[in-house]
């Protein structure tokens, strides 16, 4: 079977068909086999995850004697001009991105509070859950996803399995919410809880693979001039918005002193 077969595979088809390779990959930090998705191809997966070469190189033998055990195949090996850095530096861009999340993440652990307290049945209760919902839809969504799917991912090509995969995520969170809201007019509180638990299972992957895999590959592609437009772009958003931003986050900091 030709080499391009399987560079050209689902990771998650290869795993399943060759389960030891699910373990090298996690021995480079590489956590194909926790994804849920596992559609990005094998050859995007390596180049996303921004190996230093010779560590690709023995990671790609090593792949190769699993599938082809029988004989010498090499996988093709990018050139590259730089060593490959652990530490992650983001472009302004990306960095504003990053630190959306951080607010994001500590709604996230807000939320197992929220479905305790919350009272469907009185307006105190129904204040808290729709303020959720509206950090839920205009922070998390409109004003974070639309930099990630208007701007910055219309530098690249869409056809691309880890733009699918992220798509599909926002695709899966924006369902739960439409869900949550027909929940709290339905008064169900037990619904409520199911969309809230499970949109606050998706986010924390989603968000590591944006932040340690997706964002840093996109600063290695786009150029200094992609970086500045992208960047100028994300300020004319943030102004757009005005003080929405600051009055999400003090929505958090007050759930978070009457919570922890």
């Amino acid at each position: 079977m030709s080499v391009d077969i399987y560079l050209n595979k689902g990771i998650k088809d290869v795993i399943s068909e060759f389960p030891k390779i699910g373990k090298i990959l996690d021995e480079y930090n590489i956590g194909c086999s926790e994804c849920v998705e596992g559609t990005c191809f094998l050859k995007d997966i390596v180049e996303v995850h921004n190996l230093e070469e010779n560590s690709e190189r023995e990671l790609m033998a090593r792949i190769s004697k699993v599938i082809y055990p029988d004989r010498e195949v090499s996988f093709p090996i990018k050139k590259r001009t730089e060593h490959a850095s652990k530490e992650i530096k983001y472009s302004p861009p990306m960095k504003k991105l990053v630190d959306e999340h951080t607010l994001i993440k500590r709604w996230l652990t807000l939320i197992p509070k929220v479905i305790e307290y919350v009272d469907l049945e009185t307006m105190e209760g129904l204040e808290l859950i729709n303020k959720g919902i509206d950090f839920n839809r205009n922070y998390a969504d409109k004003y974070h996803h639309a930099k990630e799917e208007d701007q910055t991912f219309n530098y690249f090509d869409e056809s691309l399995e880890i733009l699918k995969v992220i798509r599909k995520d926002h695709v899966k969170v924006r369902a739960h919410v439409k869900a949550m809201l027909e929940a709290i007019e339905q008064k169900d509180k037990e619904k409520l809880a199911e969309h809230l638990i499970a949109y606050s299972e998706i986010l924390p992957e989603h968000i590591k693979k944006e932040d340690e895999t997706l964002y840093p590959w996109m600063d290695r592609n786009l150029t200094t001039t992609q970086i500045g437009n992208l960047y100028s772009k994300f300020n004319e958003i943030d102004k757009e918005y005005g003080d929405s931003p600051a009055k999400h986050l003090k929505f958090i900091e007050e759930l978070e002193q009457k919570f922890c």
